[in-house]
């Protein structure tokens, strides 16, 4: 490896040795502070490729495994991106690509020394997590998130024999839980684990071999279990292990004697590090008290399985004073909401999930109402996911007054095409405000009755957004011609079921090679628009995935994205690549 860097550095003019600068580059965190180093000259560049460690790719099929190791030798640690994000609902067909194994097979070889793989929307089987297994000696960090194909066969690979492994992280995954048994496959030796999160399991798990574990890892400091485990049980792990951060629980339904209830609240109380609490599946009112005394320092609350009502939510958040982030179920309505902005003044990111979104007779819900009251007490809010039944411009105007520095606003009101229920009017206006007032605003999702005017606003004002998502929107196809001229660092564009059509499309021409990927479905697109697009714009990747009802003229789901790898080598058959 020296004589290649010598060789390649052999005319270097640079003021600082290699390793001295490969040193300094090392150093650097940002991913993009990384890139724009490698493109100061070719000394910096190969510098900054030795000393790389750890590599993001947004997209798997954007590059291929073996352009990868070329340009990184000595990568620690992956990240990498499957499916388009629209696979989260159901948009995407089974088998549809992203597996990981051809991966694993090219970084045995290239990356032996690899230590840490953290996969979004990939396919992983048994197979491949076993070959994963057996492949990297010193392999310490495995997150798998939104992931599918593989069961707790494949778990119990992982942990029968990565010895140094730190990080098992399997969340949201479509997985086979056969049994729980997979727990008892670490060895008795084996004490290195410091994040176990297995909260979306549904079966029971081998709990004796679960309070082994923790009680030998005594550096753990992220546990999240599934709804199996009990409260008792519960009680304790966390005599096992006061020193977590990070804890999700089990069921907390569970019927307790009044011992039983004190053994757990003294449990939570000795847990003084605690500063994240998730799971409390169907969580009943008599045992929340319990958690009061571990709310000092806690900054994240993630009730997103725990439908809350409004008078639970509010004695919890008392308790609460330095809460940042905060995920609810609109079970907690209005009220609930309220108690928010009255007891939560450092909150920065609020997500608020529908009970059932099919539903449209259920009762309760949030409104207006409790986001303009959340925006007037937590002035420092800047991330928002809200899911709600009714909206008015008047209210997001509001919100954007009192929280004028949001990054990411996601408001999706469930009755698609729905208009500010007030005035009757389009929610132009409320977008508009969003996008005029928020200047630093990255990912917008949109929702509701929009004509082309919301996407004239957004063109002429969001110039630092990122992330655009539109469902059942917009007037004609110069709605999309304004957000792709106006927005110069958009990099990822999902649209859904809006009368955009070739013009559309076509109008991103210029666009498209700096963004990362398009995808459109259930537009008005044709197959001799996406030709074109794909004519044009060769060093694209541009597939159409065909339904069961193939429609010869129409493309139904399009998806567009930038490539070094060319066309990619998986496509299955109802994949058409042009």
């Amino acid at each position: 490896m020296e004589c290649r860097r010598k060789k390649e550095n052999k005319k270097s003019n640079s003021t600082f040795p290699d390793e001295v600068l490969e040193r300094i580059l090392g150093m650097l965190k940002s991913r993009k502070d990384k890139s724009s180093v490698s493109l100061v000259c070719k000394e910096w560049y190969n510098a900054e490729r030795w000393s790389r460690r750890s590599v993001f790719i947004g997209n798997c099929y954007s590059v291929s495994p073996e352009i990868l190791t070329r340009r990184f030798p000595n990568i620690r640690s992956v990240t990498l991106k499957g499916k388009p994000r629209f696979s989260d609902f159901n948009l995407v067909p089974a088998n549809w690509g992203a597996n990981i194994h051809s991966w694993l097979v090219v970084f045995a070889e290239k990356y032996p020394w690899l230590e840490e793989l953290r996969l979004k929307r990939m396919t992983v089987t048994d197979e491949s997590l076993e070959f994963l297994a057996l492949s990297f000696p010193n392999f310490k960090a495995l997150s798998l998130l939104s992931c599918d194909g593989f069961s707790t066969d494949g778990m119990a690979s992982i942990a029968t024999n990565c010895k140094n492994l730190t990080e098992l992280d399997i969340q949201e995954n479509g997985i086979e839980d056969k049994n729980g048994n997979w727990l008892s496959c670490f060895p008795e030796s084996f004490t290195s684990l410091e994040v176990l999160n297995f909260a979306n399991l549904h079966n029971d798990v081998n709990f004796d071999a679960l309070e082994k574990l923790v009680s030998r890892c005594k550096s753990l400091k992220t546990l999240k279990v599934n709804k199996s485990v009990t409260l008792e049980q519960l009680q304790r792990l966390l005599v096992h292990a006061p020193q977590l951060g990070e804890l999700g629980t089990g069921s907390f339904s569970q019927e307790l004697t009044a011992q039983q209830s004190s053994e757990l609240g003294s449990a939570f109380k000795n847990c003084t590090n605690l500063h994240t609490l998730s799971g409390l599946w169907v969580a009943t009112a008599q045992y929340l008290p319990v958690l009061y005394s571990a709310c000092t320092n806690l900054t994240f609350l993630n009730f997103s399985y725990a439908p809350l009502n409004s008078d639970d939510l509010a004695k919890l958040l008392v308790h609460c004073p330095k809460l940042q982030r905060l995920w609810v179920v609109d079970t907690v309505e209005d009220k609930g909401l309220e108690a928010v902005g009255s007891h939560c003044p450092l909150l920065e990111e609020l997500r608020v999930f529908p009970a059932d979104p099919f539903d449209e007779g259920i009762a309760h819900g949030v409104t207006e109402s409790g986001f303009i009251a959340v925006s007037q007490g937590c002035p420092r809010l800047h991330y928002v996911l809200y899911f709600c039944r009714q909206m008015t411009n008047a209210a997001v105007a509001t919100v954007v007054q009192n929280c004028p520095d949001f990054t990411h606003f996601r408001l999706c009101i469930m009755h698609p095409g729905q208009r500010d229920y007030l005035t009757q009017d389009a929610m132009d206006e409320a977008f508009g405000a969003v996008v005029k007032t928020c200047r630093k605003l990255q990912r917008l999702a949109l929702s509701g009755y929009l004509t082309d005017l919301t996407f004239e606003y957004i063109g002429k004002h969001a110039k630092n957004l990122e992330t655009l998502s539109v469902a059942f929107a917009g007037s004609s196809d110069w709605g999309m011609r304004c957000v792709l001229d106006g927005c110069p660092k958009l990099r990822k564009l999902e649209v859904r079921d809006c009368p955009f059509g070739n013009g559309a499309l076509l109008a991103g021409l210029g666009k498209y090679e700096s963004m990362r990927s398009l995808w459109m479905s259930d537009c008005e697109v044709t197959m001799n628009g996406v030709r074109l697009l794909a004519k044009q714009k060769p060093r694209l990747n541009v597939e159409v995935i065909k339904e069961e009802s193939y429609d010869t003229q129409h493309a139904k789901k399009v998806y567009v994205y930038r490539s070094v790898a060319g066309p990619r080598r998986d496509a299955p058959p109802f994949v058409l690549t042009l």
